[in-house]
C-alpha cells in the first residue's frame, strides 16, 4: 500500500462514529511531538495491513515503535497504548446484530471471544421472569401449558436460576 501523496492518505483518515486509532510513534512523542493520524480501522482487512499503512504514515522514522494515543468506537478490550488487539478486525467483520450481542457479554461483566458469547448466549427476553419460563419450557423442566391448579413463585424462580446467568440489555449469557 503505497502513499504517494497527502490525498492519498486521506482517504484512511478519521470517519465520523468509525472505530479509529489516533497513531503517532514514541520517539515523536519522547522528542516532544504528538505528530500522527487519526486511522479508521475499517479500511483495513487485517492487522497486518494496519500495521503496514502504520510503517507507511511514519515512513519519516527507520524502525517506527507506533503509540496508539486514543482510540474510538471499539470496545477497550481490543485498545492499549502500544497495541491494538488483532482480534479487533473479527469483531469489526460482525454485523449489527452479533456485534450488539457480544457488547451485551462484556457489558455483562462476562469476558472472552466472540465465539465465547456465541456458546453462552441464551436469547433476548425483556425480564428475568420471560427468560427463566422460556429456558424450564425449552429444557423440558416445565410443560408448555401448566394446570391452573399448579401456581409457580417466578419471581424467586428467576431469582434462583439468574445465579447461573448474566444480562445486560435484555442479553442472557450462561455463565461459563
Amino acid at each position: 500500500m503505497e502513499l504517494s501523496t497527502h490525498t492519498e492518505t486521506k482517504q484512511y483518515i478519521k470517519k465520523d462514529n468509525a472505530p479509529s486509532v489516533y497513531v503517532g510513534t514514541y520517539e515523536k512523542y519522547n522528542n516532544g511531538s504528538i505528530q500522527g493520524a487519526w486511522v479508521d480501522l475499517t479500511r483495513f482487512d487485517s492487522y497486518d495491513e494496519f500495521l503496514e499503512y502504520c510503517a507507511e504514515l511514519h515512513k519519516d522514522e527507520q524502525d517506527p515503535e507506533f503509540m496508539f494515543q486514543d482510540f474510538e468506537n471499539f470496545p477497550k478490550e481490543y485498545y492499549s497504548e502500544s497495541e491494538i488487539d488483532p482480534e479487533l478486525w473479527e469483531f469489526l467483520a460482525l454485523d449489527d446484530d452479533d456485534r450488539a450481542m457480544y457488547e451485551a457479554y462484556q457489558e455483562a461483566g462476562l469476558s472472552g471471544s466472540f465465539s465465547d458469547a456465541q456458546d453462552a448466549y441464551s436469547g433476548q427476553f425483556d425480564n428475568n421472569i420471560d427468560f427463566v419460563m422460556d429456558l424450564l419450557e425449552s429444557c423440558g423442566d416445565i410443560p408448555r401449558d401448566l394446570p391452573a391448579y399448579i401456581h409457580i413463585d417466578w419471581e424467586r424462580t428467576a431469582r434462583d436460576i439468574m445465579y447461573d446467568y448474566s444480562e445486560a440489555n435484555g442479553y442472557y449469557f450462561r455463565n461459563c
